[in-house]
């Protein structure tokens, strides 16, 4: 699937270099988190990464409805402050929304065992997301001067075709150990897009996968996403759906 979209060698190996030292932890969290423990809890995770504590995680969540700064937000693109509770974010980029339906990936790697280079990780998880879409023959694409992955809507009718976002990347490495991730639009409201401009870009639209009109469930998402990062970040051990108390970190 991968090599249908992209040049294999465009992308440096993320693969582990010492697997046998442990794969990462794949975690689905079952009810929504709210995004003050999900910070603290990566804040935790990424620190035991970094000590050899603790194994690299991915994890799957779903926020209640919020919206979140990241460092490069500025004030006016949050057009209704009084809508859903606002947060503050180290990740990189602009303002974005989260909620239910909507498929949030934090990842914990560490570059220390893979490769360390900011710009081809960041391709790499481009690379994901377009494939993990690939695999519901969407086909995501990035642009210059827009982060995110995005869609042509020649369902539309109109030429050239208008194009939505469906896709937000923000990453933040302390010390080559990533934080944040990625955030896939599978069933959200959409409509709670429009209190913030999002990502700063006003005149492109968000979609989703069911808004395209497949009816996509979040296990199906989950599926997608999990073989897609094994073709380019390799294997991960067991998917684990129990929260709480792992490592001595606590989520809740």
């Amino acid at each position: 699937m991968l090599n249908d979209t992209l040049n294999a060698d465009a992308l440096p190996d993320f693969f582990l270099r010492d697997p046998e030292r442990g794969l990462p932890e794949w975690r689905v969290e079952p009810a929504p988190v709210a995004y003050p423990d999900a910070v603290a809890f990566m804040d935790q995770r990424v620190e035991a990464i970094q000590k050899g504590e603790a194994p690299e995680l991915i994890w799957l969540i779903e926020h209640p409805p919020l919206y979140t700064a990241g460092v490069s937000a500025k004030r006016e693109d949050l057009l209704t402050p009084d809508r859903f509770e606002v947060f503050e974010s180290a990740r990189g980029g602009q303002f974005t929304y989260h909620g239910p339906g909507q498929r949030v990936v934090y990842v914990m790697l560490d570059l220390n065992r893979r490769t360390k280079d900011i710009r081809a990780f960041v391709k790499a998880l481009e690379t994901w997301v377009i494939d993990t879409l690939w695999r519901f023959n969407v086909e995501g694409h990035i642009r210059e001067g827009r982060v995110g992955v995005w869609v042509e809507r020649r369902d539309r009718g109109v030429t050239p075709p208008p194009e939505d976002k469906i896709a937000a990347i923000g990453i933040k490495l302390r010390r080559w150990v990533s934080f944040h991730g990625i955030s896939l639009n599978v069933e959200p409201d959409l409509s709670h897009f429009t209190g913030i401009v999002p990502c700063g870009i006003s005149e492109h639209g968000v979609t989703s996968l069911v808004d395209l009109g497949l009816p996509v469930t979040m296990d199906e998402a989950d599926y997608a996403l999990r073989a897609s990062f094994m073709e380019i970040f390799g294997p991960v051990a067991p998917a684990s759906q129990r929260r709480g108390e792992e490592n001595n970190l606590t989520v809740g």
